[in-house]
């Protein structure tokens, strides 16, 4: 069921490429059907978000019925049970933490005689956070719902709003609820599907039209989100799970298997590897993987995963471990080595990085503070986990006296000569003509 490889052999090669190849590709009849349904939300509205919520998630709303009351968010308090609130509310608190540390600031420069250059920092006026509700709606993402919402707040957007698939009875999970009112969101509308996405790109006449869409979703809710992003920002194109272990002979098996386990379960299509320097450790990886997945949790799906993405490796030292590590570039990557920060410094491509064996993945997904949006398919190789700096705008400014544009006045005529852009010459020449007037 699971892979085991030797690398280098010509075996571990042709796994590594096809792993390296995987960029989804999504399919163009997909993409077209996606498409459709974006047109129709431009042209209908609301309208087309009742019908395509009535024809696929089985729920008939009425317009006044896709913003979630206030009342409601107030119930949804007494249906959670209170030690739920506390952890909801000590993520929060632990991701606020992590994210003002990392809240960019505007500055300005004035060393220069006669020049000022700088650049002013200001939040996007507001979001869009799209929340999947899992099986039916009973297993939201409570999770994506702060790591989502709290750096937006953070960086000081104005309107965050939350769409998330509405369950049989046409509510939204309460838990969800609440963690959207804790972490600040402003409003939350009972809306999925691909067709959410498009509201909130071109604005409904009950959903209201954002500057930024983020959180993860199905192949439907991915596309959409490829097809408004050249009108509205969006966090990145996020593809299935991925975790890659590298330990050495003191890793603990058990922790491996189930850091191993943890990612699988996500999806069928999720990456689950390990790297190791140990024989042992590989070997019994190999044999307990099989116990634990006797004990049910998300049996099938873990175990197509595994059999698709999932692979232990054995590599001759630590450097070939983070070599191909670094070429995968996972989402997750964990080191479970004995003294793990000291490899710390050789990880170029890496979503997030969990050091140590009492490090696992989960407490990321859930209590650290750092992010778990985070790039998958590679992407960690060009781009970042999500942050306060995607709901910001970077603007900069300049000024200039007269004597420090005489200063460099021929400088840049001639450069906008060279370039064959007359009228920025003269845009500098008909100030030179002043001064000698």
């Amino acid at each position: 069921m699971l892979r085991v490889l030797k690398y280098p052999s010509p075996r571990a090669e042709r796994f590594l490429k096809r792993l390296l190849q995987r960029i989804e590709e999504y399919p163009k009849k997909i993409e077209r059907y996606v498409e459709k349904i974006g047109q129709e939300v431009r042209r209908k509205g609301d309208r087309a978000l009742i019908e395509y919520t009535s024809k696929f998630d089985g729920v008939i709303l009425e317009r006044e019925e896709l913003k979630v009351s206030e009342g409601e968010i107030e119930k949804a308090y007494d249906k959670i049970d209170k030690s739920l609130l506390s952890a909801i509310q000590h993520s929060i608190q632990k991701v606020k933490s992590f994210h003002e540390k990392a809240l960019p600031l505007s500055w300005f420069d004035s060393k220069a005689p006669g020049i000022t250059l700088g650049q002013v920092v200001r939040p996007v006026e507001s979001a869009g956070l799209y929340i999947p509700g899992g099986k039916g709606g009973e297993t939201p993402l409570i999770s994506t719902v702060i790591m989502t919402a709290v750096p937006a707040k953070i960086a000081g957007v104005k309107n965050i709003f939350l769409v998330s698939p509405p369950r049989k009875d046409k509510s939204l999970h309460p838990a969800l609820l609440v963690a959207g009112r804790e972490a600040g969101v402003d409003a939350i509308f009972r809306i999925g599907g691909p067709w959410s996405i498009f509201a909130l790109a071109y604005g409904t006449e009950s959903i209201p039209k954002v500057e930024i869409i983020c959180g993860p979703g199905n192949i439907y809710v991915t596309l959409a989100k490829k097809l408004v992003s050249f009108q509205v920002g969006i966090d990145f194109l996020a593809g299935p799970s991925e975790v890659l272990i590298i330990a050495d002979n003191s890793a603990d098996p058990e922790f491996v298997v189930w850091d191993l386990l943890a990612q699988a379960e996500h999806d069928p299509l999720s990456m689950s590897l390990l790297i190791t320097t140990s024989k042992k450790l590989l070997k019994e990886v190999k044999r307990l993987i099989p116990q634990a997945l006797n004990k049910g949790f998300r049996r099938e799906i873990a175990e197509e995963s595994l059999r698709k993405r999932g692979a232990l490796i054995l590599v001759d030292s630590i450097d070939s471990a983070f070599e191909l590590a670094n070429l995968i570039a996972p989402e997750h990557l964990e080191i479970m080595t004995q003294n793990p920060f000291e490899h710390l410094s050789k990880v170029k491509n890496a979503g997030a990085v969990f050091l140590g064996a009492y490090t696992p993945e989960a407490i990321g997904d859930y209590m650290a503070g750092p992010n778990h949006v985070l790039p998958t398919m590679g992407l960690a190789r060009f781009t970042s986990a999500l942050s306060t700096e995607k709901f910001l705008k970077k603007i900069n400014f300049m000024q200039y006296t007269p004597s420090a544009l005489f200063a460099e006045a021929e400088k840049v005529i001639t450069l906008a000569e060279a370039e064959n852009l007359p009228s920025h010459a003269e845009a500098v020449k008909i100030r030179l003509k002043r001064r000698e007037a």
